[in-house]
């Protein structure tokens, strides 16, 4: 098979998730054997702003991350007919321009011999749902939901022909168990502000409980207006900037605890989509502690990190983990395995196979079998 993936970023991953998941699925279909080619605008912002913070050799890093995969950057007017040639299956992520999604969309719809998959990771479905409103997917033969919530959406609104749950998951050759690594901090976090999406989580399940512990943290993120900076310093806790996603293994190894803190949005609107840096969190072998958000498809066992209501009950919880080494090191276990048995890419290059597969082969009684069968 032939894939081809449009992404906004692919070799920056700065205030982008979706580069962490996109290189291990891509690089797991190569290792597949399957020829795989991924394009990005040479000028996105994404990619702008990693030169800006980390300069080419952090971009050099991430190319060499995925051997097999081949990278094409396009400028403001890609060539669809060159790059589409001899495609079997083609995936276009939402954070695309509408109008290279439609050009996908209209090769397709006359007589294009790939597939194609529109890719939504975002809750603009339900936040924005006038900006979804703009893509004419009509030509794509299905779409890639990255949660069941909002697969729901796709298929109450009648946004695409078949939608299938496509979750996000670990890149397990980079995030993985350092044990060897001495351990420097209580608690470290990784992500970035959020435009004001989580800004009171943040305080009150981070900020204040890490203060009122006392206990040393380290928060890496961008897009940190200034007054978040000075109540995180005022806090006793260190903000480390930028951290390009194959260094996050190591700073993980180097904590006691992680915290998930989802956006308001996904935790309110989108229940059961949990933020990538669960999967990575546990796949890394830290303790998790969960701020509220609600696992509506079951993903993660019980005993795989600890949830909580409240700054208050983050508190206790942060206490557990760190006062009670074996009670620590059993809900990384629990976790670690859960992702390495669910949630690896490896795990989503393979139901994308199959997605394929059966909009390849299958007649549309068996396909609607199928179709359940990945959205449970």
């Amino acid at each position: 098979m032939k894939a081809v993936f449009f992404y906004h970023a692919f070799t920056s991953c700065w205030n982008n998730g979706n580069a962490h998941f996109l290189r291990g699925v891509t690089r797991e279909l190569a290792r597949l054997g399957h020829e795989v080619i991924v394009c990005e605008p040479s000028d996105g912002w994404s990619r702008l702003n990693a030169l800006q913070d980390g300069g080419e050799a952090i971009l050099r890093d991430a190319s060499s991350l995925i051997p097999g995969v081949r990278l094409h950057a396009y400028g403001a007017s890609p060539d669809l007919d060159e790059l589409l040639e001899g495609a079997d299956l083609v995936v276009v992520h939402e954070w695309n321009s509408p109008a290279l999604i439609a050009g996908i969309g209209r090769r397709r719809a006359e007589g294009g011999r790939f597939k194609v998959l529109f890719h939504d990771t975002h809750h603009r479905a339900i936040s924005a749902p006038q900006e979804l409103a703009l893509f004419q997917l009509d030509g794509f033969d299905g779409v890639l939901a990255f949660g069941e919530v909002l697969r729901e959406i796709y298929v109450k609104r009648g946004w695409g022909r078949r939608v299938f749950t496509w979750h996000e998951a670990a890149d397990i050759e980079l995030y993985r168990p350092m044990p060897e690594i001495e351990k420097q901090r209580d608690v470290v976090w990784i992500g970035n502000w959020g435009d004001n999406e989580r800004s009171a989580e943040l305080t009150e399940f981070l900020v204040r409980p890490v203060s009122e512990l006392k206990l040393s943290g380290l928060i890496y993120g961008v897009r940190y207006p200034e007054v978040a900076l000075r109540d995180i310093k005022a806090a006793g806790i260190q903000h480390g900037g930028w951290l390009p996603n194959h260094q996050v293994p190591l700073a993980f190894a180097q904590g006691r605890a992680t915290l998930h803190v989802p956006r308001g949005p996904y935790a309110r609107q989108l229940p059961g989509i949990p933020t990538i840096r669960v999967f990575e969190a546990l796949a890394c072998g830290i303790p998790l502690v969960s701020a509220p958000w609600f696992d509506d498809e079951h993903l993660f066992p019980g005993g795989c990190y600890l949830s909580v209501s409240s700054g208050k009950t983050m508190k206790s919880a942060l206490l557990a983990v760190l006062g009670d080494p074996e009670f620590a090191a059993s809900l990384a276990r629990t976790g670690l395995r859960t992702v390495s048995e669910r949630h690896t890419c490896r795990h989503r290059a393979q139901e994308l196979i199959a997605i394929f597969d059966g909009l390849s082969h299958s007649g549309q009684q068996q396909f609607a079998g199928w179709q359940e069968r990945i959205a449970s």
